[in-house]
């Protein structure tokens, strides 16, 4: 490999971070206004719920057709446009009682507040379509710089971008909804929630623009030895294409299997990311701002599980992403299952250490069964994969989202906790489906 490759593939990785990173200031930043919104509009925990499934089957929808687009076109624009694009919806959604009072020619009342719920559902959908040109250029750029040998512990370096873009905005908006909006109540904070971040990530998108590069040939470079694939100098012709990607996705049971999987890890992820404020204060009685801090080190500490959970990867299991999604997965059905028993009112020292070793177990499957797919799927298809993969993960926000909101507002946070127990079990009996597998689907 050459010094000019070793740059240009440092420069994509740190480029594509960055990126993704400003992807989750724009995604992650609701769940932070979600009491807020709750105590202002006297939106229910089943509504919010709501919002976060249908913003999640739209995004795993959308992640799946752009898998599908981004294995075609330049990363550079799709990924930058798409984050300016997101940051304008954003913008949008914090105005949504202004708009709604204009369109409604109401200030209040129930033609009010309907608009103002159908405008927001609407801008939070689009939001939801929007983020999907997020992950599938990232996954299309790391396959094209990136040997598959080496994927599991670069790729998993990478990954920590989801979990610093999100523990960046929860610390931010646990900020702002501490410290801003009007009043002692600071009615009005989670306004802040969206705009603050959409104005960091549109920069972002302009920064992405103007430093992110494609594949290797765009900058006179030959692309990676080692990576060719059956019928890939015919890729470009339409029957060709169809008949490589039924072959190495749609007729491949281990992408399959590994979009079973990440359903699971997914549920288990978003169970805590997404209700992890509302869950602490409710269920174990912490303050918003502390709520804020210690979701964030849920996911410092998924940081570390990826980056590990890679190399153990690439160092012990021989590159089989999927034996080390099984160890973690067992990791988090025990790590859930003893913040569970912690009483409410615990020392926060014993809530952070529970919590931190959670996220470090749940972060390593959820960025591993990327790189698996990947691997499976090769160069040529790994963002169809992905995009195949990632339709499961954002199903599961039926049980994350509206599922878990009605399960909490009807039955009790102890059944909520029972719910993410079982699904990290059954996580587990899914990924043993794979255990023989090969690390990748190259043919040589």
């Amino acid at each position: 490999m050459t010094k000019s490759f070793q740059y240009w593939q440092t420069r994509t990785i740190i480029m594509t971070m960055i990126g993704y990173a400003l992807f989750y200031f724009v995604r992650k930043n609701f769940s932070m206004a979600m009491p807020g919104m709750e105590a202002d509009l006297g939106i229910s925990k089943t509504s919010l719920g709501l919002f976060l499934t249908l913003n999640g089957l739209i995004y795993g929808l959308s992640r799946f057709a752009n898998g599908l687009l981004a294995d075609r076109v330049n990363a550079r624009f799709y990924m930058a446009a798409g984050l300016a694009l997101c940051a304008v919806a954003n913008f949008a959604f914090g105005f949504g009682i202004d708009i709604a009072a204009w369109i409604s020619g109401e200030p209040s009342g129930t033609k009010f507040t309907n608009t103002l719920i159908l405008f927001m559902g609407i801008t939070w959908l689009i939001n939801g379509l929007l983020q999907g040109s997020g992950f599938p250029p990232c996954a299309r750029l790391l396959t094209h710089w990136i040997p598959p040998k080496e994927l599991a512990t670069k790729m998993s370096w990478w990954n920590t971008s989801h979990s610093i873009g999100a523990s960046i905005v929860i610390i931010l908006c646990g900020y702002i909804m501490g410290n801003m909006g009007i009043g002692d109540q600071h009615t009005g904070a989670w306004r802040w929630c969206f705009w603050i971040p959409s104005g960091i990530a549109f920069a972002g998108a302009v920064f992405l623009f103007i430093f992110l590069r494609d594949t290797p040939s765009t900058v006179g470079l030959s692309e990676l030895e080692g990576t060719d694939v059956k019928r890939s100098r015919a890729a470009g012709r339409s029957a060709e294409t169809k008949a490589f990607l039924r072959e190495k996705v749609f007729a491949n049971r281990l992408i399959w299997i590994l979009g079973g999987v990440n359903f699971f890890v997914y549920v288990c992820r978003f169970s805590v990311l997404d209700w992890g404020p509302t869950l602490l204060k409710q269920s174990k009685g912490v303050s918003m701002e502390n709520a804020g801090w210690l979701v964030a080190l849920f996911e410092v500490a998924g940081i570390v599980g990826m980056i590990i959970a890679g190399w153990f990867t690439d160092r012990y299991m021989k590159s089989r992403a999927h034996r080390t999604c099984t160890f973690c997965m067992i990791g988090a059905a025990v790590c859930v299952s003893v913040f569970w028993l912690l009483p409410g009112g615990a020392p926060v020292w014993s809530l952070f250490a529970v919590l931190c070793a959670t996220g470090f177990f749940i972060y390593g499957p959820q960025a591993l069964i990327g790189i698996a797919a990947a691997n499976q799927a090769t160069k040529k298809a790994a963002a169809t994969a992905n995009g195949l993969t990632g339709i499961f993960g954002y199903v599961s926000t039926a049980v994350s989202g509206v599922g878990f909101g009605y399960v909490v507002q009807h039955y009790g946070w102890d059944v909520a906790y029972i719910t993410i127990i079982a699904m990290a079990l059954a996580g587990i009996g899914v990924s043993l489906l794979m255990w023989n597998a090969k690390a990748d689907g190259y043919e040589n």
